[in-house]
């Protein structure tokens, strides 16, 4: 069915068709949803408007989506708090992913917590706050850079062992991996089964190309954050023409083309808005043509010398 432009198609299949992860009876649709944004400003303390906060879930399960991405750190608390509100009990066709490895002090800042204590208790934390006995996939988020957060390189198999520990007891059902460079999920893998790998990747950083490749040969699952550029938005003249030519907006494009970027690719787009919910799901029904793909990975390359 042909919509706008004549480069625009609905595609089909609902929220981006579905995905398992790999060794599990986890299954997806590809368009989730991240929570993150549901805390208060700066992720920290509990939501502006709580009620909007569990409209905007109630909306999201209502819709179809049946992954949710979280963590107990974001508020800290009251994110999972607000989720269990608004959805427990669960449907049983909700998968719930959380992160471990990071902890929110007084003062709002964005620390590590990578103890074996400081993870069991976060494995606990998320577990009161979310109502579950288990929890179905746990990425332990490497903090990297301490400047910029960013990916670093380092061994993580002290913290990777720790949570196969932990598994090991049942309390966590699966492994991923967050903010991870290739090195790390290598070196993860040969601890625990990685079902899934989160990263920052988007039109302009594509520093993973080769990983998410790798990945998808393994039917291992890339759930990409902040793909409009996070805090510091990514500015394309070209995304943006392409997004009034589809008669959309740049960040359905964006999140458009990495459904088109790989198969074993998952969204979670995160907003408090019921508005921009409803915008970024539709983003899965556009379909783009090799054109204007074509046109968009350019960005990248642009991104790296003068914006597009």
């Amino acid at each position: 069915m042909i919509v706008g432009d004549k480069n625009m198609t609905i595609n089909e299949n609902k929220l981006g068709g579905r995905f398992t992860f790999p060794g599990t009876t986890l299954e997806v649709n590809r368009m989730g949803y991240g929570a993150m944004q549901l805390a208060g400003p700066g992720v920290f303390g509990p939501p502006k408007d709580e009620d909007a906060a569990v409209a905007v879930l109630r909306e999201v399960v209502a819709a179809g989506v049946d992954h949710i991405d979280t963590s107990d750190y974001y508020g800290p608390h009251f994110t999972n708090q607000t989720i269990k509100k608004a959805l427990h009990p669960y449907p049983d066709n909700l998968v719930i992913v959380t992160k471990l490895g990071a902890k929110r002090p007084a003062d709002g800042s964005w620390q590590p917590a990578i103890s074996a204590e400081e993870l069991s208790s976060g494995v606990h934390d998320n577990l009161r706050n979310l109502g579950l006995d288990a929890l179905d996939i746990v990425n332990y988020r490497v903090m990297g850079d301490p400047k910029t957060h960013g990916t670093l390189e380092g061994s993580i198999a002290k913290e990777v062992t720790i949570l196969a520990e932990l598994k090991e007891k049942g309390l966590i059902r699966h492994i991923g991996i967050s903010n991870a460079t290739a090195a790390q999920v290598a070196e993860a893998q040969t601890i625990a089964d990685i079902v899934c790998v989160q990263n920052n990747y988007n039109l302009a950083h594509r520093e993973d190309d080769a990983l998410i490749d790798d990945l998808a040969k393994q039917g291992i699952a890339y759930v990409p954050f902040f793909p409009l550029g996070g805090f510091s938005p990514l500015q394309s003249s070209t995304l943006s023409d392409v997004a009034a030519r589809l008669e959309a907006t740049p960040l359905q494009v964006a999140l458009a083309w990495l459904l088109h970027r790989s198969p074993n690719i998952l969204l979670i787009p995160g907003t408090s808005s019921l508005a921009h919910l409803r915008e970024n799901l539709a983003a899965a029904e556009l379909s783009l043509s090799t054109e204007i793909l074509s046109e968009l990975d350019g960005i990248a390359a642009s991104s790296h010398g003068t914006a597009a």
